[in-house]
């Protein structure tokens, strides 16, 4: 509808036009605009590179400025006004708020930029831009390798002016191993971050096995890696989140009972769930306390420093179960938190809920055709030059003849012509000799130009194989990212728990006490018979009765049995660690099994380090009881020394059971009667087994005496008690591999053979061969004996399959379909 109106007598009339548009199809076009804009150019991250724009922005900005990890860190706020004038004009405050998330080592598993100074905290932020400086961490140059040979495609940037990639080259899988979170216009995500070596290793099967399914990428990524570390309890719903995308999962903080003084106890946390801080947990302790809804805590410290990492100690009244309160504080306050995820990520701009395989495949597609394109731009540029350097030959051979056409051509124009025309030369050749150096005309350079061309000609037929080849290609890109896990990948700090184990109520118990000891048990907790069991991962769970673990009994889905003991649920027993200490360990700390659960779960246990004090690098490596009609407890130590240790303990919290050496540890432990076998299994795979009766019980101050003899170089790497009720059906278990691999990134080969077949030797001799090595490997780097079946399991403490039974006592072995942690 057109209007004519005039605004005075003596103004010339001015015409407006006014449109009529209905306001619900305004409101719809420009709602939709605006949502594709959050979604595509904010909120959400590329499914290729896991970056959201202004990451990818920050970290291109900074490849460009030079930012290397070798060279000085600059301000964040020259970084931030880069980013802002030239690629990024929404605001300093949410660049620099992207900045500093990727320097935080508590936000990201793999942080990609090295901050200096006060990048803040779980419960406070960061120092103004002006006061912090910042550079490029080594796991960034992997995400902006080869920018410069075209292998993604460039974009113009916010005024057309520069340009800028449209995703990263990414050569590791960034958006699973630091996980992400936005919201956007009708949907979110939120993606918790995972280990990279595992990451790397489920890609590695996909890229080898494109028909793979979701069962056989868990066995590599069993669940979440957290940067914080802490247990992820319940795996169900990770599972689902595998699966179809969505799920959710529990964090709950790494937390101890300790002595605070010989008459109180307390309980220590020295980790915490994802993105939660000890303020906030303090706090919410506090409110708990005084509203009368959390009791037995007297008082919370938090002790975090730099040098010993977070430690929050709470302490706990003497009326009181530590336990129950520990329970109670899972309950009540953040230091048990449940984590949605949402995996909604951009695939080929479109957002899409994603699976763990469909994650893969998506990163897998993106490096093959980097890589692919990088082998493209390489190999036209090998073309090239291989093009100019014969025709620097010609020019050498002929130099004089050249130089003469050259000094007799009128111009450039026609010396160029002329060159074609008399040696059969391209126009680029052409050029290129006439801009030759005189310093290029000796006879050295003629030999480097022959080496350079023939070094072209093995490249280029290189390239050409693998642009051929699509096996090559994938072989290609699953290298890159072997070498990728083994530069940045670091070991699992998060503990994966099938179930919560069982749970207790806080309440004040009758305040008994002894010398020397804390709080008493609740008397609910009955003194009843069990054993106590040790998985192959290092967790430790009691059984509700003391029957033996049977072969059903113990074959979960989840880890394998290592060691177990009889023992009483208020009683105690002894672990007996690497460095040849044996520990006291009360049976109440350890979690109980259902009492109607006939399949026990392994899963359901505690890390050892979670109720037993050990020292930096030790480990637990069997379990004995204290009980003096016990059998004597056999040792066997990585220098090949065997000791028996009467069962005459003192009563103190821990003492020595075995004198060692200083490059000495103990590899194995288990109680041995006289007429029991002990086997000693070492790196070079000889195998020897003799009767205990061999070695006389020694005092708890002997070194032992000498069990196997072991080549120059070789060590024990496994020493077991085979009862002579259950020689007959023992099995032995080998798993080599390469000495020089990663642990946990090479699945190595496994052989499975009757321990009948291996004649006993003398003690001190060298045994028989166990395990023929292939090329590519040369040693063992895992082995047992005992009871068939024996059980492997990964890191998480997920089944790695074992080959069939072998006859052939040195044969050699199956390669696995996954890196083995653990026998049992």
């Amino acid at each position: 509808m057109a209007r004519r109106s005039t605004s005075g007598p003596d103004q010339a009339p001015v015409e407006s036009i006014i449109i009529d548009t209905d306001v619900s199809t305004e409101m719809r076009g420009s709602f939709l605009e605006y949502a594709y804009s959050v979604i595509y150019s904010r909120a959400l991250p590329d499914a290729r590179d896991g970056l959201k724009p202004v990451h990818r922005r920050i970290l291109f900005q900074m490849a460009e400025m030079g930012l290397r990890p070798d060279r000085g860190h600059v301000k964040s706020a020259r970084v931030v006004g880069e980013v802002m004038g030239k690629l990024h004009p929404h605001g300093d405050g949410a660049i620099y708020d992207a900045l500093v998330r990727m320097a935080q080592a508590f936000s990201l598993r793999l942080p990609l930029v090295d901050g200096h100074g006060n990048f803040g905290s779980l419960d406070d932020g960061p120092a103004a831009p002006r006061y912090t400086e910042a550079r490029l961490a080594p796991a960034a140059l992997v995400m902006t390798a080869d920018l410069n040979e075209d292998v993604v495609d460039f974009v113009p940037n916010y005024d057309s002016q520069l340009t800028q990639p449209e995703v990263l080259p990414s050569a590791l899988p960034n958006l699973l191993v630091n996980g992400a979170s936005g919201i956007a216009v009708g949907m979110a995500t939120n993606m918790p971050p995972h280990n990279l070596v595992e990451v790397v290793a489920a890609a590695r099967h996909l890229i080898a096995h494109p028909d793979a399914d979701l069962e056989a990428l868990m066995r590599f990524v069993p669940g979440p890696d957290l940067p914080g570390g802490g247990k992820i309890v319940g795996l169900e719903g990770i599972r689902e989140a595998y699966a179809g995308g969505r799920g959710s999962f529990r964090t709950r903080a790494t937390a101890r009972v300790e002595n605070l003084t010989p008459r109180k106890k307390g309980i220590v946390v020295t980790e915490l769930p994802y993105q939660v801080g000890p303020e906030r947990v303090i706090e919410k302790i506090k409110d708990a306390v005084q509203a009368k809804k959390l009791q037995g805590i007297s008082a919370v410290n938090d002790l975090t420093d730099r040098t010993n990492g977070l430690r929050l100690v709470i302490e706990v009244k003497n009326a009181f179960n530590p336990e129950a309160v520990l329970a109670q504080l899972y309950k009540l306050t953040p230091l048990e938190e449940s984590f949605g995820i949402n995996n909604v990520a951009l695939v080929e701009g479109q957002p899409r809920t994603l699976g763990l395989r469909e994650l893969l495949v998506v990163y897998v597609e993106h490096r093959l055709t980097v890589v692919r394109r990088r082998c493209e731009f390489r190999l036209a540029k090998h073309r090239d030059r291989a093009h100019l350097v014969e025709g620097l030959l010609i020019a050498i051979a002929d130099i004089d003849e050249v130089i003469a056409v050259i000094r007799t051509s009128d111009d450039a124009e026609s010396a160029r012509a002329r060159l074609m025309a008399v040696f059969d030369l391209s126009e680029a050749q052409a050029e290129y000799i006439l801009e030759l150096r005189l310093r290029r005309l000796t006879k050295f350079s003629r030999i480097d130009l022959e080496a350079e061309r023939d070094e072209l000609a093995r490249e280029i037929e290189s390239l050409e194989a693998i642009l051929a080849d699509e096996g090559l290609l994938r072989e290609l890109v699953s290298d890159e990212l072997a070498r990728v896990a083994t530069e940045h990948g670091t070991p699992r700090r998060t503990v994966l728990l099938e179930a919560s184990g069982a749970t207790a109520t806080a309440q004040p118990g009758q305040a008994r006490s002894r010398a020397g000891r804390g709080a008493e048990v609740p008397l609910e907790v009955a003194d009843t018979p069990c054993r106590v069991l040790l998985s192959a991962t290092g967790l430790l769970v009691r059984t509700a009765d003391d029957a033996e673990p049977t072969r059903t009994g113990t074959r979960s889905a989840h880890d394998a049995l290592h060691a177990n003991v009889r023992a009483t649920a208020r009683g105690e027993v002894g672990a007996v660690t690497s460095r040849g200490r044996m520990l006291r360990l009360s049976v109440i700390e350890v979690p109980a099994l259902p009492p109607t659960d006939a399949a026990p779960s392994l899963s359901g246990g505690v890390p050892v380090s979670e109720v037993l004090m050990l020292e930096a690098g030790e480990r637990v490596v069997g379990l004995a009881g204290l009980d003096a009609s016990s059998a004597p407890l056999a040792l066997g130590t990585r220098t090949g020394q065997v000791k028996r240790v009467s069962a005459d303990y003192p009563r103190r919290d821990s003492w020595d059971v075995i004198s060692l050496k200083d490059d000495d540890e103990v590899v194995g432990a288990s109680a041995a009667a006289d007429e029991d076998e002990v086997v000693f299994l070492s790196s070079e795979a000889q195998l020897l087994h003799f009767p205990a009766a061999l070695v006389r019980p020694q005092g708890r101050g002997a070194g032992g005496m000498a069990g196997i003899k072991l080549a120059e170089g070789a060590t024990v790497i496994s020493f077991t008690v085979v009862p002579a009720s259950r020689a007959e059906d023992a099995v032995v278990v080998t798993v080599s591999g390469s000495s020089t691999a990663l642990p946990g990134t090479a699945p190595g080969s496994a052989k499975v053979t009757p321990f009948a077949l291996y004649p006993g030797k003398g003690r001190a001799t060298g045994g028989v061969r166990a395990h023929r090595f292939v090329r590519g490997e040369d040693s063992l780097v895992l082995a047992t004996v005992g009871p068939d079946p024996v059980r492997a399991v990964g890191s998480a403490g997920q089944a790695v399959e074992l080959p069939e039974l072998d006859e052939r006592r040195d044969g050699s072995g199956r390669l696995l379909d996954a890196p083995v942690a653990g026998l049992g």
